[in-house]
């Protein structure tokens, strides 16, 4: 594969024939956001009847069509083997990796707890203002966990569009570039009390027993009523066994939060699982005035909740902590570390909840997830609703929709073989899209 056949999952394939799926390129701007006036906008549901609202609020989906399919019997190794250390962005992936979304909707799941950033907006201090930006950070990656299948790579030019009243907030994200694949987003809130803005361009790696994804592009957060904007970049994701064994999944990395008005920032490490699992899915870090004085302690899991504490109570406590330790460092000693082969890497074990300090301030919690989740490829409540696609929606979508992708329509309603042709169709329709504009010297232009 050279460089100009090279492909990262979807390739402009917008164009040309009536796609089936209704998914071809879009020869003029994209008209605008979904309008969920209900007095306007009356949709019809699958069985003709208007979709059931609860106090005046549409319901959305709590399943999908079909259950997960499974992944037991197909063989990664046979596409991997040959992409050790390469960049996986280039490398045409077998749709058994896939769960039925497109990395844009992926994108949009940072909203699922926008309840943070409203709070966030009340807040008088920017010390507590930052509590909430830095809660919706992490908030941001915990619908992560347990997440093991690879959203569909955007087709350039693809669109995505979601205004959710209930949530208060309005999002619409495009993919800009397919060498380099980015994905910018914006987002508001329908109060006008935020922005919420940035590109993302994953760099994946695969190492040989996991594959790495290192997150690239800044993220910003404006608070319009303060006039004050924040920014950041996501950790690192890393999924293990992808090979053999049982896949699990780690965040690492540091993430600073910039408060670019008044200089606070807050510095939170996800730290890698470590010896024996003991750090696996752990937060901690702190808040600084611009002078660098430490104001607020943070800690807690990505997976499950954040907690704060002044820095008085919270170094007291570890001084406590660290008197009774040397009796559990003992023990760990005696333990040994696998070296690195060709086995699995161990599953860490089910960790403690999270010890709560006497004296803390609860920041964050995670929303449970439905109870057949696991079927349903790992997807939260508001990840299900996702791709959701009601009869008559077409007319107000545009259509570089992710909606109208016949390959992922395919996979969520449980039809492997259709998701794969079409996948491969979109795929080749990009090539052909990329070639025509190579041998007219045209650029791309974004919507």
């Amino acid at each position: 594969m050279n460089g100009e056949e090279e492909f990262f999952d979807a390739v402009t394939g917008f164009d040309s024939d009536n796609s089936s799926g209704e998914f071809s390129e879009a020869s003029q701007k994209v008209t605008g956001m979904i309008d969920l006036d209900t007095s306007k906008n009356n949709r019809i549901g699958k069985t003709g009847e208007r979709p059931s609202q609860e106090n005046g609020i549409q319901k959305h989906r709590t399943s999908l069509p079909a259950p997960m399919f499974s992944r037991s019997d197909f063989s990664v190794w046979t596409i991997l083997k040959k992409c050790v250390g390469l960049e996986l962005s280039k490398i045409t992936m077998p749709i058994a990796f896939n769960e039925p979304l497109s990395f844009l909707q992926r994108i949009t799941e940072y909203m699922e707890h926008v309840y943070l950033i409203h709070r966030a907006s009340c807040q008088p201090q920017p010390l507590e203002r930052m509590q909430s930006v830095a809660a919706f950070a992490v908030s941001a990656v915990a619908s992560q966990w347990e997440r093991t299948g690879k959203p569909f790579n955007p087709l350039l030019g693809e669109t995505y569009e979601l205004i959710r009243e209930d949530l208060g907030f309005r999002f619409i994200s495009e993919q800009v570039s397919h060498h380099p694949p980015i994905s910018a987003f914006h987002s508001e809130g329908l109060n006008h009390d935020f922005l919420f803005h940035g590109s993302i361009y994953p760099k994946l790696k695969f190492w040989g027993k996991s594959v790495e994804a290192e997150p690239r592009g800044t993220i910003t957060l404006e608070l319009l009523k303060h006039n004050e904007a924040y920014t950041w970049t996501n950790p690192t994701c890393c999924v293990h066994n992808v090979i053999i064994g049982q896949l699990w999944i780690e965040q690492y990395g540091t993430v600073e939060i910039l408060n670019h008005r008044t200089g606070h920032k807050c510095v939170l490490h996800f730290k890698p699982c470590g010896l024996f699992g003991k750090e696996l899915h752990r937060v901690e870090g702190h808040i600084q005035d611009k002078n660098k004085k430490k104001l607020f302690v943070i800690y807690g899991k990505w997976t499950e909740c954040l907690w704060g504490i002044d820095p008085a109570s919270y170094e007291s406590f570890k001084k406590q902590e660290r008197r009774g330790d040397h009796l559990r460092k003992a023990k760990l000693e005696d333990g040994s570390r696998k070296a690195e082969s060709d086995v699995a890497d161990d599953v860490p074990g089910a960790q403690e909840t999270v010890q709560v300090i006497p004296g803390s301030k609860l920041l964050w919690r995670i929303n449970t997830r439905p109870p057949n989740s696991a079927q349903m490829y790992n997807f939260t409540s508001f990840t299900v609703s996702l791709n959701e696609l009601e009869t008559g929606m077409e007319k107000t979508l545009p259509p570089t929709d992710c909606r109208l992708r016949p390959d992922i329509r395919g996979m969520e309603n449980g039809d492997m073989d259709l998701a794969s042709q079409e996948k491969e169709r979109l795929e080749e329709k990009q090539r052909e899209a990329r070639r025509e504009r190579a041998k007219g010297a045209a650029e791309w232009q974004t919507r």
